[in-house]
């Protein structure tokens, strides 16, 4: 059940040099039940394909206009066009993390630290290039670079003809942090990622060097569990706002350009936020979903009917808002209140990769490989 960050001390203190995991769950907390509710929309499906499970990894799709390009832990890579598988690849290794593309390229990494990348077009082979460890992000591929962080949260900037290596930029790490796919961003000249310890930092995509960097959130507490604060889900960019969030933390936006604090609140989420032009939206750790002002980070509403039901983070589709769980369940909620408006099922296994804009709707892939494409009527 990703997201629920519910760490217990055995697990955190087995894995403690390989960051603590978020899929740890607790069997005394139960999720609430789903409430009836007067459905006003309706989530239509609109294709389902099958990729391959994920066991113990989160693969985030990437969607290029039409073409959604998914991969599995088994190794297979596919783009399907509306539905309609186009092609399909076997990469011969186990597979770690999501796919990107800016569709030219389709990259994917190992847990060895393998970065593959393919032609969009066809699914050839480009090129094979090596980071320091375990990539469990999706990279993200702009401004001629493919930049992909590994699981000791080093960022690479690779050149996107040939995976030869540009760039790292590393800096210092708490001796204990989350092992998660904490995806980074690519922008004009910048690519910006969260880190352990509560950092947000933007980086240049030309020589890897910080040009700013911020504190989304502070550790405090008198050990190291309760010292955790990292950023362990991927930033928001809309216009000159960034927004991210932080576990044990809280949610803040900035000035992109300068790194200027704009407001914060006090709320800690590992699934992560969405916003549009009014709002904030946040999933928060214990299954409660918050919308703020944009403008002032005023709590707005809440609804709290999902606890414990592991979120992802919120999507927000104009006046609505979706938000998927550990049981495959898609709910939309009213973006101006957050009432629930409609209810989607997908195939009873839990979604943990971030939803992803797909045309009028959204997609979301589930642990056991399912991809389903909706649209709101």
């Amino acid at each position: 059940m990703k997201r629920f960050a519910r760490l217990l001390t055995f697990t955190c203190a087995a894995f403690a040099m390989h960051g603590c995991s978020l899929f740890t769950s607790d069997t005394k907390v139960k999720p609430a039940e789903l409430t009836e509710f007067k459905a006003t929309d309706e989530l239509a499906p609109l294709w389902r394909e099958s990729i391959g499970k994920a066991g113990d990894f989160v693969f985030t799709p990437a969607v290029v206009d039409d073409s959604v390009y998914a991969a599995g832990e088994n190794g297979k890579v596919a783009r399907y066009d509306k539905g309609r598988e186009v092609w399909t690849i076997d990469v011969d290794q186990h597979l770690s993390g999501g796919v990107g593309s800016d569709g030219k390229i389709v990259a994917v990494g190992t847990s060895k630290g393998d970065v593959l990348a393919f032609d969009a077009e066809s699914g050839k082979p480009l090129w094979q290039a090596r980071v320091s460890s375990e990539v469990l992000a999706a990279p993200a591929i702009g401004e001629g670079l493919v930049v992909v962080r590994s699981g000791d949260s080093r960022i690479a900037g690779l050149d996107a003809r040939d995976g030869k290596r540009r760039w790292v930029y590393q800096r210092a790490t708490p001796a204990l942090s989350l092992r998660t796919n904490v995806g980074l961003l690519v922008g004009q000249r910048v690519s910006v990622a969260g880190f352990p310890g509560g950092k947000l930092v933007a980086i240049s995509n030309q020589n890897g060097a910080a040009i700013w960097e911020v504190a989304v959130a502070q550790p405090k507490g008198s050990t190291e569990l309760e010292r955790i604060a990292d950023l362990a889900s991927s930033p928001v960019v809309d216009g000159r706002e960034i927004c991210a969030a932080a576990f044990q933390g809280r949610v803040a936006c900035f000035d992109i350009a300068t790194g200027n604090q704009l407001w914060s609140r006090d709320v800690s989420s590992s699934a992560g936020i969405d916003m549009d032009k009014q709002r904030v939206y946040v999933s928060d750790d214990k299954g409660t979903v918050h919308a703020f002002a944009r403008d002032s980070g005023a709590s707005l509403w809440k609804q709290d009917k999902l606890f414990m039901r592991g979120l992802t983070r919120p999507i927000a589709l104009g006046r609505r808002v979706a938000v998927a769980d550990y049981k495959g369940v898609v709910h939309l909620l009213n973006a101006e209140d957050g009432n629930f408006t409609a209810r989607a099922t997908t195939d009873d296994s839990a979604v943990r990769a971030d939803p992803q804009h797909y045309g009028d709707g959204f997609i979301v892939q589930t642990v056991d490989g399912g991809l389903f494409a909706f649209k709101l009527h």
